[in-house]
């Protein structure tokens, strides 16, 4: 990270960091990918996360499929050493400042041939923080393209600020449509960063390739949430720095039996 990369994400929302992770670390969380779908298939946890909405025709929505685990760093190591991971951090620190919390972390897969799409959207609305440090740090377990439905940004869009929504949070797609947005390519161990006021979404994976990808939300551990619409068990976990509000180093919750 140098300042040039710091003022292109505070211009344009996003920030492509090429070769994040290894090809080893890469090999590593594909693995745990597949054990995860598979002890949720075991688990009869299994299903079809694809969005449902009007942003595609109902026939082609129902053949549509899309693997998503939240937590996953719960579920494997793999990914505990990837939130926390030296380059991540280094990233991180550029981009929202030396204190950083992971807020949650999730799993994509967008099977070959028929994964589904994501309608542009903004993620504030899943999780409205005060400041706007909120971010999403996409780490690319295979190589993704447009014909496999990589994700496309809208540059400056963070900029607008808290957009409305329809449906399950996402714009509408008359207005909106996956083409108004930049293509971000990228290759197996690199990692988008992008603000969730950036507008973004990404298309059907029509290739014979699988697209996995892993996410994790970071914040600036003095940003608060403005409304208690999601709760991950954890959340708060200091990546880097320190917590410098010691009543709120973990979250306001209670323990029902």
């Amino acid at each position: 990270m140098n300042q040039a990369d710091v003022q292109f994400y505070k211009e344009n929302g996003y920030l492509l960091v090429k070769g994040v992770f290894s090809m080893q670390e890469v090999e590593e969380m594909r693995t745990a990918v597949e054990n995860i779908i598979q002890r949720a298939a075991r688990a009869k946890a299994d299903a079809n996360h694809a969005w449902q909405g009007d942003y595609l025709e109902p026939e082609q929505l129902k053949k549509l499929v899309l693997k998503g685990f939240h937590d996953v760093h719960y579920h494997d190591a793999s990914f505990t050493r990837a939130a926390t991971h030296p380059n991540m951090v280094k990233a991180l620190n550029g981009i929202i400042g030396p204190n950083v919390q992971l807020h949650h972390s999730k799993m994509l897969v967008k099977p070959p041939s028929n994964g589904a799409a994501f309608p542009m959207h903004q993620d504030y609305p899943y999780f409205p923080h005060r400041d706007h440090s909120m971010l999403a740090a996409s780490v690319h377990l295979d190589d993704a393209d447009m014909e496999n439905g990589c994700l496309c940004v809208v540059p400056g869009s963070h900029k607008q600020g808290p957009m409305p929504h329809v449906g399950a949070h996402y714009l509408n797609h008359k207005e909106h449509p996956i083409s108004s947005g930049t293509p971000c390519p990228a290759q197996a161990g690199d990692v988008l960063f992008f603000n969730y006021l950036t507008i973004h979404g990404s298309d059907v994976n029509k290739s014979p390739r699988t697209r996995r990808n892993v996410l994790f939300q970071y914040r600036d551990a003095s940003d608060v949430p403005t409304e208690n619409v999601h709760f991950d068990w954890g959340m708060g976990l200091m990546i880097s720095g320190e917590n410098p509000d010691f009543s709120r180093a973990r979250p306001n919750y209670r323990i029902v039996e």
